[in-house]
């Protein structure tokens, strides 16, 4: 594995810098440093989904490029992530461009390839994801929504929860019960539906640091034309499958935590240790902050040994699981660091200035420590989302050692 850049991947990389440069305003800035998740600011995401789209094509750099993708090889791709990590961009919202619109221009038929993907890239269409349930959610194979055919319809009652920014979405890819016999698996369906359909209600699930990501979504009697399948009906389950290996697939942990880690390493080097002298200097510290920098290490070269086998064709198979295990558990003890070297700063809950579309400049202590806690409390669940990794360790327990 050689991860020394050939002259025209530093070029590439330097393009890269100078776009972001020119075109990252400070408002998209701010919503960068202020992301608590995975998920940026709304509003902020969808405005450089825009740019990145008019101006360069880059929206969805991954996709084919007969549908809008790049044509990048693997390691731009990883270029590309590290230099947004590294610029403070918002993070492009995923479940269009990263989950469903990989699946459309492999699953999809032409019409629905011709309808949906270029509504993806310009914004026009912004997607949520309909899986979980209550009751089911890493078993996804337990899920009961119920989808029964009537003529050229299918009238779906249930309900999805966690259902990610479903209160801004006007499309929704979900998955249904269309048949209850034999195995939980052969009987379910993958739809796209219009929000807008009648019958369908969402109900917000607010947090209690005050965000609104999730949404619990309710179907009464929601009619969904036949044609909005992709895949067969009762074969689902083999879509959904595929879907997620973009879902899981990706994700590269390893720039966005490497800045996270130099934040972290600013904040001990202005903090005071509990000795006097400052919290960097600290030899507990230290080890702590050693021992995260060696995981860190770990992952980045982890990342680089996928991306080898990808380019080299290959697929990375258990390693992908792996390093979601490993990447998800790791933010977590950067975020738990974070919160330790800041102390009582962390503590103030400061609505207002958590808000990206607002420049508040009234904040108690360090702007940088403004989103940290309620990033701690988000990134609990990094290790439940997109597949457990309880889950995770039994594929590798079933793909590696056989059990």
């Amino acid at each position: 594995m050689d991860i020394s850049l050939s002259p025209a991947e530093r070029q590439f990389r330097e393009e890269v810098r100078e776009f972001l440069a020119s075109n990252l305003t400070p408002e998209l800035r701010r919503a960068g440093r202020l992301m608590t998740s995975v998920f940026a600011d709304f509003k902020a995401a969808m405005a450089w989904q825009k740019i990145l789209h008019e101006k360069k094509g880059w929206a969805a750099p991954h996709w084919p490029e007969k549908f809008g993708g790049t044509g990048w090889s693997v390691m731009q791709h990883y270029i590309y992530s590290e230099e947004c990590a590294k610029a403070e961009a918002p993070a492009l919202l995923p479940m269009g461009l990263q989950m469903l619109g990989p699946l459309l221009a492999g699953k999809g038929t032409p019409e629905q390839q011709a309808y949906y993907l270029p509504r993806m890239l310009t914004g026009e269409d912004f997607w949520c994801q309909g899986y979980s349930e209550p009751g089911s959610g890493s078993d996804l194979a337990s899920l009961a929504c119920k989808a029964e055919r009537d003529g050229d319809h299918y009238v779906i009652n249930g309900s999805k929860i966690w259902t990610t920014y479903a209160h801004h979405a006007n499309k929704m890819f979900c998955l249904v019960r269309t048949d209850s016999t034999g195995k939980p698996q052969q009987g379910i369906t993958f739809l796209l539906l219009d929000m807008k359909t009648p019958g369908i209600t969402v109900d917000p699930i607010i947090s209690f640091t005050e965000e609104h990501e999730q949404n619990q979504v309710f179907f009464e009697d929601v009619r969904v034309p036949v044609a909005n399948i992709i895949g067969k009906e009762n074969d689902g389950w083999t879509v959904a499958k595929y879907l997620l290996e973009f879902e899981r697939g990706g994700n590269a942990y390893g720039p966005r935590m490497r800045v996270g880690l130099e934040k972290l390493k600013r904040i001990a080097a202005r903090e005071c240790s509990s000795q006097g002298g400052r919290l960097l200097d600290d030899p507990a510290f230290r080890n702590k902050l050693a021992a995260a920098e060696i995981e860190l290490l770990a992952v980045e070269f982890s990342e680089h040994r996928v991306m080898a086998a990808l380019s080299h064709g290959q697929n990375p198979g258990a390693v992908s699981s792996m390093l979601k295990i490993r990447g998800t558990e790791l933010s977590q003890k950067l975020t738990e660091l974070m919160v330790e070297a800041l102390g009582w700063h962390a503590l103030p809950f400061q609505k207002e200035a958590m808000d990206p579309q607002k420049n508040v400049t009234d904040i108690v202590g360090h702007a940088d420590g403004v989103p940290v806690l309620s990033h701690y409390f988000n990134t609990r669940a990094a290790s439940i989302y997109g597949g457990s990794n309880e889950i995770q360790r039994n594929i590798i327990a079933k793909l590696v050692l056989g059990l």
